[in-house]
């Protein structure tokens, strides 16, 4: 019995070679007992040990050879584990019929440990044969025995399991939730978490977060080979980091998901796992079919395995059939790719949110080929109105603005068609379908998180110290930790807040946007397959023109930002000709890649221009259509006329801050501060995050001058320096209402990060959807010197009744021959309405 038990903890701390040998010297000492019972006890765990090391029919002949030798609770006992051994298998009907015997055995005679282990393994049984309600109530049922008998650890597994039940059922930030916690109770007990991360993958992926669950597996594969892990979970994990790799856009993607795929396969083979064999198979298929052309050879393997997912019954068959549909459709085989596009279809209408998603992109593709149009843009449109369901569930604006890369194929459908039919008003109408959704579903404000706000206040000190330490030359090892560790834990924090908000999307009406606008135009930039396409929109018209591909674009936006930061660096007595020449050479290539023969058709009003996300941060007023013109920017014409319909508040309170840090201590602010009668200052102490953001609340127009950080890395922890540390976009989702007007004269704050599909996220971003009608950010580093009389300007204009467009556009024109305030003007950018 002891060196039984040593197996099992060997087994469950992940050395399964160690604790195959400590259970067949058990198993020999049983026999030399004469015990049948004893014999049939360490068989079991014999058989199970095998089986995770891959030698299958080993494991199951020992588990023939305990059955025959037990009778009572110890067959049921026997019967438990084998079951868990026909999961792991995914020969999921045998599993249940132990499990079930298992489970009324044990019940009837009073082993309650034993039923609570039975009712663990039979919820994941459940679990795979896609009944949440019947799994559920096993998990619930297994943790009340397990608590009651003191099993602290095995407690945990079927409150973890409970996440899978969120996970399948939709609500991912429950999952989220509920993995969190049984993380920290497996590391107080110093647990391995290994089995964690693989299911935490599978819910990152379903949240659009590919690459932290890409992160995620690769950790749980280093674990295991640290740890010698069992060998059906190291095929588990090499399965999960090849769907993770293909859901990335990384240049090696394909083949990592390839060498993953294959080795998982293999392993599944060995240990004669139809089930898992058949899924890997599916992922090693798409694999190679990302990685290079599709062939007829292709196509057989991709009928094989969604016949063999099929017969299996597996979730992944419609998975299957969309990939060969997909391999048909390039091979020119239409019969083929309506049969697999069909069953794929036949999924639209049930099942969680994703798998519905998939099912009416197999009707859209249908559809195309088919030559339907009609069909198929009712199709993508169904298809995101699901998504939309799917993503309101969220409170994070990081999940909500991630997950729509699920929808990105059914989008592309209906922009490639809209384009094709030269119909204007279709591709607007379909791109205000599709761009910045994530700022158009009511924000969800986690003030009541106290973890999260503890976190926040943490990071702050620890940011504080950081900085301190690197002034004077002490290490600084340590506090970069915990810098992570604390924006891990806010992160998690805020990825586990749930919506359940009612919302619908209101309609787009080109027709209402052209009332709106008067005499301006908007100028709506679309992506189509790496082609710009220009929507102006003005004098009850929208006209498409074609202008150039969105990669010279984005390659001339770099040009101008880079001679700007350039002007931004010089010093009195610099030569800031190299530069400017650099930027007058940008202008009109930018201009004529964006815009094409648009540009002509703008007349001489105010211009609206609506980008995709990925061209957003470009210094506008450098283009030369724009130097002598109001011109302002927006995430989508939508958003648009829902800033210029905000109301100001009834009272013209302005709030001024200044952080610690910049070269002029915040000079503009005390003289911005002459300009107003109603007026809060805040500076030095005072400017802590608390009473900044107090102060920003509601007023009419708000301004701090403070360094800005961008972190494309984790764009929501871009941030303004405070004196008590960062102000991050977390702190600023807390507003209950937003300022009418900011004024952020802080270097790169109006940059954001292109996420998702077409989403942004960042300082700027997080104040749109709370009420704040127009923002002034700049999309470069800024001369914290020439930055003061620019704003004394701009604040002029607006006491006198400007919005901030003009009022920037009357800062440009008036300035004097100093070329690094010309850069620091032509930096900024509006956004909004207002």
């Amino acid at each position: 019995m002891a060196h039984q038990a040593a197996a099992i903890v060997s087994r469950e701390f992940g050395d399964v070679e160690a604790g195959l040998r400590e259970m067949r010297q058990s198993l020999r000492l049983a026999r030399r007992t004469g015990s049948a019972e004893r014999e049939a006890d360490v068989l079991s765990s014999l058989g199970l040990a095998l089986v995770y090391t891959g030698r299958t029919a080993a494991g199951l002949a020992a588990f023939d050879q305990a059955i025959e030798r037990s009778t009572g609770v110890l067959a049921a006992r026997v019967l438990a584990r084998r079951g868990i051994v026909f999961w792991v298998l995914g020969r999921y009907p045998a599993a249940l019929q132990d499990l079930r015997h298992a489970v009324v055995v044990l019940r009837r005679a009073g082993d309650l440990l034993w039923t609570a282990r039975a009712l663990t393994n039979r919820g994941l049984v459940y679990l795979g044969l896609g009944s949440t309600s019947r799994a559920d109530g096993d998990f619930v049922s297994a943790a009340r025995l397990f608590s009651r008998l003191g099993q602290e650890l095995e407690a945990t597994y079927p409150d973890g399991n409970r996440a899978l039940v969120a996970f399948a059922s939709g609500d991912l930030p429950a999952a989220l939730a509920i993995l969190d916690a049984v993380t920290l109770s497996f590391k107080r007990l110093n647990v391995p978490i290994t089995s964690l991360r693989i299911d935490r993958c599978a819910v990152l992926l379903a949240a659009g977060l590919a690459d932290d669950a890409l992160a995620e597996a690769e950790a749980a594969v280093r674990e295991r080979d640290q740890i010698r892990g069992r060998i059906t979970q190291q095929a588990d994990l090499l399965l999960k980091a090849a769907n993770c790799a293909l859901a990335t856009s990384r240049p090696q993607a394909a083949q990592d998901a390839r060498d993953w795929a294959q080795a998982a396969y293999r392993l599944f083979r060995s240990q004669r796992s139809t089930w898992w064999q058949a899924h890997a198979a599916r992922v090693l298929i798409e694999a190679r079919y990302q990685g290079g052309p599709a062939s007829p050879a292709l196509l057989r393997e991709a009928n094989r395995a969604a016949a063999r997912l099929d017969a299996l019954g597996a979730d992944d068959a419609a998975l299957a059939h969309l990939l060969a549909g997909r391999i048909a459709l390039d091979l020119g085989r239409h019969e083929d790719a309506d049969r697999h596009l069909a069953a794929v279809a036949r999924t639209r209408r049930r099942g969680p949110a994703l798998a519905r998603v998939s099912g009416w992109l197999g009707e859209a593709l249908r559809a195309e080929a088919a030559q339907r149009p009609g069909r198929m843009m009712a199709a993508c449109r169904r298809g995101l109105d699901v998504l939309d369901e799917h993503r309101l569930a969220f409170g994070a604006s990081e999940l909500r603005a991630q997950a729509t890369v699920h929808g990105s194929e059914l989008a592309a459908l209906a922009l490639r068609r809209a384009v094709r039919a030269g119909r204007p008003r279709l591709l607007l109408t379909w791109s205000e379908r599709w761009r910045a959704t994530a700022l158009a579903v009511p924000p969800v404000r986690p003030t009541a998180d106290a973890e999260l706000n503890a976190s926040l206040t943490a990071l702050r000190s620890v940011t504080r110290q950081l900085e301190a330490a690197r002034g004077q030359g002490t290490p600084i090892t340590f506090l970069q930790r915990e810098q992570q560790r604390l924006e891990n834990l806010a992160r998690a924090s805020a990825l586990r807040v749930s919506s359940s908000a009612p919302w619908s999307r209101a309609p787009f009406s080109a027709g209402n946007l052209l009332d709106e606008l008067g005499p301006a135009r908007l100028v709506e930039i679309v992506d189509v397959d790496g082609v710009l396409y220009a929507l102006v929109c003005g004098a009850g018209r929208v006209r498409q023109y074609a202008a150039g591909r969105t990669a010279e674009a984005a390659r001339g936006a770099d040009l101008a930002r880079f001679a700007l930061r350039r002007l931004a660096r010089s010093r009195p007595g610099d030569d800031p000709d190299s530069a400017l020449a650099v930027l007058e050479a940008a202008g009109p290539r930018l201009q004529n890649a964006l815009f094409g023969p648009a540009i002509r058709h703008l007349g001489d009003d105010p211009v609206i221009v609506v980008p995709p996300g990925k061209l957003h941060a470009i210094p506008w007023a450098v283009l030369p259509a724009f130097r002598d013109r109001v011109v302002s920017v927006a995430p989508s014409a939508s958003a648009w006329m829902r800033a210029r319909a905000t109301a100001p508040p009834s009272r013209r309170h302005v709030a001024l801050a200044r952080g610690p840090g910049l070269v002029t201590d915040g000079a503009e602010v005390p003289l911005v501060a002459k300009l107003y009668h109603d007026v809060t200052v805040l500076a030095h102490g005072d400017a802590t995050t608390k009473q900044v953001l107090h102060a920003l609340e509601g007023t009419w127009v708000a301004h701090i001058a403070a360094h800005g950080t961008f972190r494309a890395d984790s764009p929501l922890f871009s941030s303004l320096r405070m004196y008590d540390g960062p102000l991050t976009v977390y702190d600023f989702e807390q507003l209950n209402r937003a300022p009418y007007r900011i004024v952020l004269s802080s270097c790169d704050s109006g940059v954001l990060a292109p996420t998702g599909a077409n989403e942004l996220l960042g300082l700027v971003s997080s104040l749109l959807p709370l009420g704040t009608a127009g923002i002034i950010a700049a999309v470069v580093p800024l001369n914290d010197e020439a930055v003061v009389p620019v704003m004394v300007d701009l604040h002029t204009h607006l006491r006198e009744g400007q919005n901030l467009a003009e009022s920037l556009y009357r800062v440009r024109r008036g300035l004097a021959d100093d070329p690094i305030q010309q850069a620091t003007a032509l930096s900024l950018v509006t956004l909004g309405a207002a």
